[in-house]
């Protein structure tokens, strides 16, 4: 059943792909609309309430320029100064403390057998996301429209787990993240993760890219010590379990690209350009 979180993100998506194709002649706000089939009143309200900026405002987010800037401004020194600091948002969004547990090798081979897993769906601004936990933490997020099929993809990488739709506080505090009002988790927030033990070293170094800053795979590379294994590095991005809560979608080309992403392109670039939008305040 598609919600009223999944008609707003896709229209906000279509208007998103559109500026992004006609950036230069610079499309008045009427056009957008046009584009998407709403009056130019409800688009501005639809559009300011999701981004927290208006569509003008928002278009600086979404340019190959911008981009290229956030990506050049951190430098190394930014980049490790988050690595030693640890974890830390900005802007409206609250400082999240996350840690990550790795299962171990005999959970990771039994396929959750023993495991009991809680899961459920839930708006968030870029339309529906499932999250899954365990008695340790969050084991799945991924943004999933379709709910069945949400639930097969989970499934299959736990089949010998039990399986609870309900929402537990566990997962309360991981949704938190899409929060704008300034509100503070309850404590750090644990995932629960099965993977090798250079994909947990990844993904442990994507939790230091602050929120509103961009990295490359190479950047990402040198954050872990391995300067030389960037197509190593794209390859556990691209198997990371925990959409947002693990910033994949922070890492781009070094040409400032936006790159692949396995909840969709247009997706990433609607997730960054949001988080630049928060970061004004």
């Amino acid at each position: 059943m598609i919600n009223q979180s999944q008609i707003d993100y896709k229209r906000v998506e279509r208007a998103i792909e559109y500026i992004v194709h006609n950036y230069k002649d610079k499309p008045s706000l009427e056009e957008i609309a046009a584009e998407i089939h709403v009056s130019p009143f409800h688009f501005q309200r639809l559009f300011s309430k999701w981004a927290g900026v208006s569509p003008k405002k928002f278009i600086q987010f979404l340019s190959l320029d911008y981009a290229k800037n956030i990506l050049r401004a951190p430098g190394a020194s930014v980049l490790d100064a988050a690595y030693d600091a640890g974890f830390s948002g900005a802007g409206r969004l609250h400082d999240l403390f996350m840690t990550i547990e790795g299962m171990t090798p005999g959970a990771f081979k039994q396929q959750g057998a023993g495991l009991d897993i809680n899961y459920n769906f839930a708006d968030s601004p870029f339309s529906t996301v499932m999250v899954a936990s365990t008695a340790n933490g969050i084991c799945h997020m991924a943004f999933e429209d379709d709910q069945d099929s949400g639930f097969e993809t989970l499934y299959r990488i736990f089949p010998q787990a039990q399986f609870h739709q309900c929402r537990d506080s566990i997962q309360q505090a991981a949704l938190s993240v899409f929060d704008t009002d300034g509100a503070q988790p309850d404590g750090k927030i644990t995932l629960h993760l099965q993977g090798t033990p250079f994909q947990i070293k990844v993904w442990e170094a994507l939790l230091k890219v602050p929120m509103g800053a961009l990295a490359s795979y190479g950047d990402v590379a040198r954050m872990i010590g391995q300067p030389g294994a960037s197509r190593a590095v794209g390859n556990a991005i691209g198997h990371n379990p925990v959409a947002f809560l693990i910033p994949c979608h922070r890492v781009i080309r070094q040409n400032g690209a936006i790159g692949g992403y396995m909840w969709g392109a247009k997706r990433k670039q609607a997730m960054i350009a949001w988080e630049g939008a928060q970061m004004m305040d």
